[in-house]
């Protein structure tokens, strides 16, 4: 087990590049088993992440070349594959829930372990069997295993979420471009990667209309080829190095970030203090080495502020000048995050989903512990902005969702680097 060890007060200040986006690579890496054949993924982020995923599908009888420097992962799928996805690696990867949909498109079956992942609440999978039901799979839960089965195969339905899930929606989303007939999908998430995999799978030879709205139509087809495609630029890490870049009233240029998949969070960032410039990479937030202005935010499906940005928001409050409200409306368990921010100083309360944040100008080093991939990115961060050290456990935890997080950080200016963890004493 490592740590990161933060030494404070620095500005980040240069540029830093945004590669794909670990919530879309994922789910196309889970979409390939659709199509028989070697498709190639460019773009992919070389995070754990995508190394369990590709271990998950050599599980499933792919053959996974995956070049984590380069960004490429080639998978090559058998006419026959496999159908179980083990708890062993599931519990490391929530995301792998997203095989779901291909296996039982594909095998007319499905046994997925019930998946783990980030501690931010409950997730539950009642939309996933829901979507999986409506389109004439039998779905239940089996000694840890989520079961879901469809003999004759699947049949197009007219399917409504109760509420906007991405993960539901790319499941269904992925199962019924080989149903028999149309599948219509409302109230589906909107988000950027929804739009990435519904590309992918318009390359694969499905026919998929209306992504990145709230209505979906896909029109089954019989069968899929395979394609090569580019992992959509991750817009979560662009967040976290733009409130990165504000916190510490810094200058960053964020290359290869689009800021209109973070229209939301910019938005706030720039009507408190940072100023926010597209540029012909990407786009650049500049602080100018003042206070940032605290802001109330509620985090909201997209194109809402984001939950995985909301950590960060709540780093960037406990040192902003005057008080904000960071509430959190998409998990229940997302403010672990808070314990942790007190133990360096911060000023703040959780009453049931808000939490009351009244700002400090400088906050202290201290051990603290990341609890999930966002928390733990906006502890380093906050540590950044602390009197003297701070250590961060948990490194494993940002290696899911960041690549290269210390190289990076350094060259913003930020002194950063990685240690053994010990052990905590056991008496």
């Amino acid at each position: 087990m490592e740590r990161f060890r933060v030494v404070g007060g620095a500005r980040l200040q240069g540029e830093v590049q945004v590669v794909g986006a670990k919530n879309s690579a994922l789910k196309l890496m889970a979409a390939s088993l659709l199509a028989a054949g070697r498709t190639r993924l460019t773009n992919v982020p070389a995070i754990l992440d995508v190394t369990i995923m590709a271990e998950l599908l050599r599980r499933l009888g792919c053959g996974v070349d995956y070049e984590p420097a380069e960004g490429v992962v080639e998978i090559d799928v058998p006419e026959q594959i496999g159908h179980r996805a083990d708890y062993e690696l599931v519990r490391a990867l929530r995301a792998s829930i997203c095989v779901l949909g291909p296996l039982v498109a594909r095998c007319r079956a499905a046994d997925v372990a019930v998946p783990g992942g980030d501690a931010i609440g409950s997730r539950g999978l009642d939309l996933h069997a829901f979507g999986l039901q409506a389109l004439g799979a039998q779905v239940h839960v089996h000694h840890g295993y989520l079961v879901a089965e469809a003999p004759d195969g699947l049949a197009g339905a007219d399917i409504r979420l109760e509420f906007p899930s991405v993960g539901a929606t790319e499941n269904v989303l992925m199962a019924s471009v080989l149903a028999r007939g149309t599948t219509r999908l409302t109230n589906a998430a909107r988000e950027p990667e929804i739009v990435d995999i519904a590309d992918f799978l318009v390359e694969l030879g499905a026919k998929v209309h209306g992504a990145g709205t709230t209505v979906i139509e896909i029109e089954g087809v019989d069968a899929l080829h395979p394609t090569e495609h580019a992992v959509v630029p991750d817009r979560i890490a662009a967040g976290t190095w733009a409130f990165g870049a504000a916190t510490t009233r810094g200058d960053v240029e964020v290359v290869g970030g689009r800021a209109e998949h973070l229209s939301a969070a910019l938005e706030l960032l720039v009507d408190n203090g940072t100023s926010v410039h597209p540029t012909d990479r990407g786009f650049r937030v500049t602080n100018d080495g003042r206070r940032p202005h605290a802001f109330d935010v509620a985090t909201l499906p997209y194109p809402g502020f984001p939950t995985d940005l909301q950590p960060l928001a709540l780093a960037y409050n406990a040192v902003a000048e005057g008080s904000a409200m960071v509430t959190e409306n998409v998990f229940e368990a997302r403010f672990r995050t808070v314990q942790e921010l007190a133990r360096l100083g911060a000023d703040a309360r959780i009453d049931g989903h808000h939490v009351m944040v009244h700002g400090n100008a400088r906050l202290s080093g201290a051990p603290v512990e990341a609890s999930d991939i966002r928390a733990g990115a906006a502890l380093v961060i906050a540590g950044l902005v602390a009197d003297g050290v701070t250590t961060v456990s948990g490194a494993h935890h940002i290696d899911r969702g960041y690549a290269r997080f210390t190289d990076l950080l350094q060259g913003l200016g930020a002194d950063v680097t990685r240690e053994p963890d010990p052990p905590p004493y056991v008496s």
